[in-house]
């Protein structure tokens, strides 16, 4: 069963999906800007998505581009930044209606691409640097974006995770940078170093709705002018990392509710042919509410506001997020452990392996009706350079075995305890 219609199209340099759907009444471009991360641009290209979407030429304030969005039926542009492995990605985002439901106009999909183009070619920018009024006012939002992840203490926590189980690994990177790093970036640095990412990155354009494939091409070949562009294609880089013995990194801050987070290796990445028995077993292990972490550690022994796992299969690790009281550590250490031995022991049943891999199957049918998420969904195989479709990928979670299930936990090893714990503890 063919659940997406999706078309890939090389195009001046660049790779166009179009995802042809009469799910939707909307139109929805994504462009995807990928390399790898970095410590010395990091920060760099969190700015530039905030300085992109922020001003073009055409519309050089905030506010200018807001009115243009409103009179374009409520169009919206936005963008973010995130990690996957060892890449960097700056996503810009158009939404919009589409045409065909809109009564008296026909030019809407071509002027949301323009637009979309325009933040590329046409950026809010005069000989050779942006603008220093939008630079200066997108430093002081990302500074507030970077500073506001040490008010969010889950967030907080899950970050300084990653900070001591992956130093000295680019995973560590984050992904909106460092404040320390914001005041050095001119307007003429960073307009330079947008010309590089033009030239150097991996870039992959997503089209999806009720769409007319030739209509939309024709626009795309027009209005994206790469000149000289190759088509590049980065590599899924992925290096094991092997434990020699777990870490602890205990920290004090004016907390009421202790963070402790735990760091597995698996060493699965989504590429390996044990990837979809990682998915079951993280399903099993804190992924749903009839988990082993959610059942025992929250609901019967009450150690924890909140206990959960997630899996990412991009860098194969499972952290393990929970909340407990500051004097449960040793308890709520204890217990996690006994769940993750549990699994490693084979103690599930059939029934639950089941109702996992359903759960896992309805998760990702639901993002399809979602554009954003069903691009996401088709994102991951350009990251990961797979061709599967979602068919695939749904029987290979069907076909899990138990033992498969058992061989992962058996792969997977403790790497770091981060504990967040309140001042008089």
């Amino acid at each position: 069963m063919d659940y997406i219609d999706e078309k890939i199209h090389p195009i001046n340099g660049i790779t166009v999906h179009t995802v042809k759907t009469d799910q939707f009444k909307t139109l929805t471009l994504v462009l995807q800007m990928r390399a790898p991360l970095k410590r010395d641009t990091v920060t760099k290209r969190a700015l530039l998505a905030y300085v992109l979407k922020s001003a073009t030429a055409k519309s050089p304030s905030t506010k200018a581009l807001q009115n243009r969005l409103d009179d374009l039926y409520g169009t919206t542009l936005s963008s973010q930044v995130q990690k996957r492995g060892n890449d960097h990605l700056i996503s810009l985002f158009v939404h919009t209606a589409n045409d065909r439901f809109l009564s008296g106009t026909s030019s809407l999909t071509e002027e949301s691409i323009r637009l979309l183009a325009e933040t590329l070619f046409q950026p809010h920018a005069t000989d050779g640097a942006f603008d220093e009024k939008t630079v200066n006012k997108e430093k002081r939002t990302l500074r507030k974006r970077i500073e506001a992840t040490f008010d969010d203490k889950m967030l907080y926590a899950n970050e300084r995770l990653i900070d001591e189980m992956c130093k000295d690994e680019p995973y560590a990177l984050h992904a909106y940078g460092y404040t320390e790093d914001i005041d050095s970036l001119t307007p003429k640095a960073l307009y330079d170093y947008f010309q590089q990412a033009l030239k150097e990155d991996e870039i992959d354009l997503y089209i999806v709705g009720d769409i007319d494939r030739d209509h939309i091409l024709s626009i795309i070949e027009r209005v994206f002018p790469f000149q000289g562009r190759s088509r590049l294609v980065h590599d899924f880089l992925f290096e094991p990392v092997h434990v020699t013995a777990p870490k602890v990194v205990k920290e004090r801050q004016d907390v009421e509710q202790g963070k402790l987070n735990l760091g597995y290796r698996t060493n699965i990445v989504a590429n390996d042919p044990l990837f979809y028995a990682a998915q079951v077993f993280n399903g099993l292990f804190g992924g749903f509410p009839h988990s082993k972490l959610f059942m025992n550690v929250r609901e019967k022994a009450s150690l924890a506001y909140y206990a959960a796992s997630r899996y990412d299969s991009y860098k194969g690790i499972i952290i393990v997020m929970s909340g407990i009281e500051c004097a449960n550590y040793e308890k709520a250490v204890a217990i996690i452990k006994e769940q993750f031995q549990s699994l490693q022991d084979g103690a599930f049943t059939v029934t639950e392996l089941d109702q996992t891999k359903a759960l896992l199957k309805n998760a990702v049918l639901e993002a399809l009706d979602n554009p954003f998420s069903l691009i996401e969904q088709l994102y991951r195989k350009v990251l990961i350079k797979d061709s599967g479709d979602l068919t695939a990928w749904l029987n290979g979670i069907e076909k899990v075995t138990p033992d498969e299930v058992k061989q992962v936990a058996g792969m997977t090893a403790l790497d770091t305890i981060y504990f967040l714990q309140g001042q008089e503890d």
